[in-house]
């Protein structure tokens, strides 16, 4: 049984919550959310809120990727994103959502009482899956499922997922 190591990332200002399944074997290493460096999160939440054209781009590349753990959480922030997870605890081999059993939720209370979240959204269909199965019956709020952003989702090319993921960045304004 692997406990979920990893505080959430929130605050008042909070207006979308984004849930993933269980932190890989890299995020968990690193002590924070879609660490492994083939995640495109971090690339696609920079292409949301930072896009091409605006002050810091050039050569129409978004602005930088947050690199640092302070810098995920201050970028974060400032677009009132909150990221957590819908497992707190599992059984699991390596980094593989299929080998997720055992599952207890995290609480998602705390961060619903104090931030005024509008919109919740899932990164993956695994994460949609547990949410449904045990957060929803919960809580009575629906998630958007988000394609992953996992390196195992090769078929989406970045430029597919920026698209997939706009709503995120909508639903944060």
């Amino acid at each position: 049984m692997i406990v979920h190591p990893i505080e959430p990332v929130y605050d008042k200002t909070s207006r979308v919550l984004i849930l993933g399944s269980f932190p890989s074997v890299k995020s968990r290493e690193q002590g924070f959310f879609y660490g492994h460096p083939q995640n495109r999160f971090w690339k696609v939440l920079a292409a949301l809120f930072a896009p091409a054209g605006s002050p810091g781009s050039s050569e129409g590349e978004p602005v930088s990727v947050p690199g640092t753990i302070e810098e995920k959480k201050a970028f974060l922030l400032k677009n009132h994103v909150a990221v957590w997870d819908v497992i707190h605890s599992c059984d699991i081999t390596g980094s593989s959502d299929a080998s997720i059993r055992n599952v207890t939720i995290n609480d998602l209370s705390r961060i619903l009482t104090e931030a005024p979240i509008r919109q919740i959204f899932v990164n993956g269909q695994t994460a949609g899956k547990l949410y449904r199965t045990y957060t929803q019956p919960l809580i009575g709020r629906e998630a958007v499922v988000l394609p992953s952003t996992s390196p195992a989702n090769a078929r989406w090319r970045l430029e597919m997922l920026v698209d997939a993921w706009s709503a995120v960045a909508e639903a944060a304004r």
